[in-house]
């Protein structure tokens, strides 16, 4: 990866409803226009991000999603409106910050719910979208969340049930939503430690992995991505159920290259498999030695294709 680096220019951008998206400007101004799209959904950016771009050469847009990050307000504040948090919102704040920011065309980054979201902007707007580097590819259908939420307690069986218990059904979704929105303080953070040690586990077989991903982050960012995935995936992303595979034929003519690791549980292989036999245009890269959270070769590939899209016709 590049060496770290700091932004040029950082601001919020009021995007409605009572919110403000957070931005970061970095790289070169006059280079070749890129935006990352952050996992979660409800992460938030981190510097790390920064690094997968040769920074003489482009001009990177980081931002932070709507209750994300350094976003107001913060989704870790229980009472903050999440009905004006929807993929639809995402969607316009992209546009929003693109016309911003003047750009008529960036080439869009992004992994696991990245990927998602990312994908759903290309389909929306394929003459905005130059290029794609898509890590941990996702598309948020209900067969990969049931998987996540559900299937993979085939492989971790006890963990399995103390995340359910703690939902109190096995519609763990809807209930961890219920517990997210309660008033007592104790309620959230059961159910905060609950999920967050669940995402662990499915994580934790990866070789070349972050231990605890989840469970490492600060408090108020982890209660605030529980709240958001909890929501977003209840509502199945307000996507239809397998849209952004029906719907691939609009990435014609995008250039792509799809990373995705061999070992990622979280995420099997099987979607970006199909998504690639779905987009001529994309090259589907498979990184043997890497789950979902990434590995020194999966960071070393995505480099690769990064500056390979600078140079192309």
């Amino acid at each position: 990866m590049y060496p770290p680096i700091d932004p040029y220019d950082s601001g919020l951008l009021d995007v409605g409803d009572g919110n403000q998206v957070y931005w970061e400007l970095y790289g070169n101004p006059g280079g070749k226009p890129a935006v990352v799209v952050h996992g979660g959904p409800g992460t938030g950016c981190s510097a790390g991000m920064r690094r997968h771009f040769d920074p003489e050469r482009y001009r990177v847009l980081l931002f932070d999603q709507r209750g994300s990050g350094r976003s107001t307000p913060h989704a870790s504040d229980h009472t903050v409106d999440l009905s004006v948090n929807t993929t639809e919102h995402l969607l316009a704040d992209m546009e929003r910050l693109r016309e911003h920011f003047g750009i008529g065309r960036w080439l869009v980054f992004g992994g696991s719910w990245g990927s998602t979201l990312g994908l759903a902007y290309a389909e929306r707007h394929p003459e905005r979208v130059s290029e794609m580097v898509i890590c941990g590819v996702t598309t948020s259908r209900r067969s990969e969340l049931d998987w996540l939420y559900r299937g993979a307690g085939a492989l971790f069986p006890e963990e399995w049930e103390r995340f359910r218990d703690v939902a109190g059904t096995d519609d763990v979704l809807n209930g961890y939503v219920r517990l997210m929105a309660d008033p007592d303080p104790e309620v959230r953070a059961k159910a905060t430690e609950a999920w967050c040690a669940w995402e662990d586990t499915v994580l934790s077989l990866e070789p070349n992995g972050v231990p605890k991903p989840f469970g490492s982050m600060p408090p108020k960012q982890r209660e605030a991505v529980v709240r958001i995935c909890s929501h977003y995936f209840a509502n199945d992303c307000w996507l239809e159920d397998g849209v952004l595979l029906r719907e691939a034929a609009r990435l014609k003519g995008i250039p792509a290259v799809l990373i995705h690791g061999r070992l990622d549980i979280s995420g099997p292989l099987q979607t970006a498999w199909e998504l690639a036999k779905l987009w001529p245009d994309a090259e589907l890269a498979v990184i043997e030695d890497s789950g979902h959270t990434g590995s020194d070769e999966m960071r070393a590939r995505t480099r690769r294709a990064l500056d390979d899209f600078l140079t192309a016709p």
